[in-house]
C-alpha cells in the first residue's frame, strides 16, 4: 500500500509554498514600513534640532542685545560718578560695562552650535563650577518653591477664614 501524503499547515509541519510566499511578502512590507518609520522619525528629529538651534540663536541675540544695552548704561553710572569726582568707582563701572559689552557681542554674534560647544568645553575644564552651579540653582528653586507655596497657604487661609466669617449659622 502507498500513502500520499499532503503538506500540513500549522506548527506540526512546513507550510504550503504559497503560503510562505505571503509571509515572506509580510515580513518584507514589514521592513519597509520599519525602514520608512526610520526615516520620518530621523526627518522629524532633524526638524526639531533645527528649530531649536534656530531659537536658541534668535533668543541668544537677543539676550546679546539687552546685555549690552545694559552695558552702555552702566557706562553712563560711570560717567556720572565721574563727573561727581568719584574715580574709583566709576573705573569699576568701567570695567563691568566692558566685560558686559563683551559678553553681550558673544551673545549677539555667537550661533547656537558655537554656544553649545563653548559650554560643554567649559563644563569639561571646570566639573566642578558646573557642579557648584548646579546646586546653586537647585538651592534658589527650593527656596523659590518654598516661599511660593507659603504665600499660597497663607492666601488659602485668608479666604477660608473669610469665607467662614460670612456665613450664616443655622
Amino acid at each position: 500500500m502507498s500513502e500520499v501524503t499532503t503538506p500540513r499547515t500549522g506548527s506540526a509541519g512546513p507550510a504550503p509554498p504559497q503560503d510562505q510566499g505571503t509571509a515572506e511578502q509580510a515580513k518584507d512590507k514589514a521592513g519597509e514600513m520599519a525602514g520608512q518609520a526610520q526615516e520620518k522619525a530621523q526627518e522629524a528629529a532633524g526638524q526639531a534640532k533645527g528649530r531649536a538651534r534656530e531659537e536658541i540663536g534668535r533668543r541668544s541675540t537677543e539676550a546679546g542685545q539687552q546685555v549690552k544695552t545694559t552695558a552702555d548704561d552702566i557706562r553712563s553710572v560711570g560717567e556720572q560718578l565721574r563727573s561727581q569726582g568719584k574715580d574709583g568707582p566709576a573705573r569699576i563701572a568701567d570695567q563691568a560695562a566692558e566685560r558686559a559689552q563683551r559678553v553681550g557681542g558673544y551673545l549677539e554674534d555667537a550661533d547656537a552650535d558655537r554656544i553649545l560647544r563653548d559650554v560643554e568645553d567649559f563644563a569639561r575644564r571646570q566639573p566642578w563650577a558646573v557642579v557648584a552651579g548646579g546646586l546653586a540653582l537647585g538651592f534658589a528653586a527650593a527656596r523659590f518653591m518654598k516661599a511660593s507655596s507659603s504665600d499660597r497657604y497663607r492666601q488659602q487661609q485668608q479666604q477660608l477664614s473669610q469665607g467662614s466669617n460670612g456665613r450664616i449659622a443655622a
